[in-house]
């Protein structure tokens, strides 16, 4: 019914020597190490817009596991002296809808470290994201309620 193929294909596979390749656990090292690096950011600029001395152990914790992460390669900081002020400056305005909403960014970004943290069996990363989510949670409540 169906005859046979003779000829060779002309489509072949690309040869995969040429491309570098991950593991597993390499590319989830990447991912993690890129979900705390965005929480770091959000944290810095929560320390800039309410310092807090909670604030700044936790970005000294999160720098750490993502130098941890990167082979020794800190992550880029945002100081808290040139303070990231969104759309301008918020003299005359009150910053707290802001703050609130910083939290929240980076109760999700603790939350995806979390997940990746938790699949990739890193026990010190899920415990610093898990008590950043509780962090950021509560303090999204205190800054909702006033």
């Amino acid at each position: 019914m169906y005859e046979p193929i003779r000829t060779k294909s002309v489509h072949s596979m690309a040869d995969d020597a040429g491309f570098p390749h991950r593991s597993r656990e390499e590319e989830l090292d990447i991912q993690l190490a890129g979900h705390l690096a965005a929480l770091l950011a959000a944290t810095d600029e929560l320390r800039a817009l309410a310092p807090d001395a909670g604030l700044d152990a936790a970005a000294d914790r999160l720098a750490a596991q993502v130098a941890r992460l990167r082979d020794g390669a800190r992550p880029p900081r945002a100081s808290v002296a040139a303070a990231i002020r969104p759309h301008g400056s918020t003299r005359g305005r009150d910053p707290q809808p802001h703050v609130a909403a910083l939290h929240q960014r980076a109760h999700a970004l603790a939350g995806r470290a979390l997940v990746v943290a938790a699949s990739r069996a890193d026990t010190a990363a899920a415990i610093l994201a898990a008590e950043r989510m509780d962090a950021h949670a509560d303090a999204t409540r205190l800054v909702g309620a006033s």
